[in-house]
């Protein structure tokens, strides 16, 4: 059953925000990942704004997913973003769950 990871950005630093995100369709892609929407439009319906860019990413499985949040290629990316507040993003990994089948 497919999972979804639903990131959730605030860019401080274009620049050097863009060094954690360049190795990321790779890393994605060695998991079986296929990426949904990236930075398209977006329109806040409800709650605070504070995120400005919504990714959407598709696993073939929670644990697929989870393995590739937790996997030394994706923790060195996701450490680059962390240092001098580059970027700040919300993650959740989301199962399909049975609604799905």
């Amino acid at each position: 059953m497919p999972a979804y990871w639903i990131a959730h950005a605030k860019i401080n630093n274009p620049v050097e925000y863009k060094k954690y995100t360049d190795p990321l369709p790779e890393i994605f892609k060695k998991y079986g990942a296929k990426i949904l929407a990236r930075g398209g439009r977006y329109r806040q319906m409800e709650g605070p704004e504070y995120f400005h860019r919504h990714v959407v990413i598709e696993f073939p499985s929670f644990e697929k997913a989870v393995e590739c949040f937790e996997s030394k290629e994706y923790r060195d990316a996701a450490e680059h973003r962390r240092r001098n507040g580059v970027g700040e993003v919300q993650n959740v990994i989301v199962d399909a769950g049975d609604a799905t089948k």
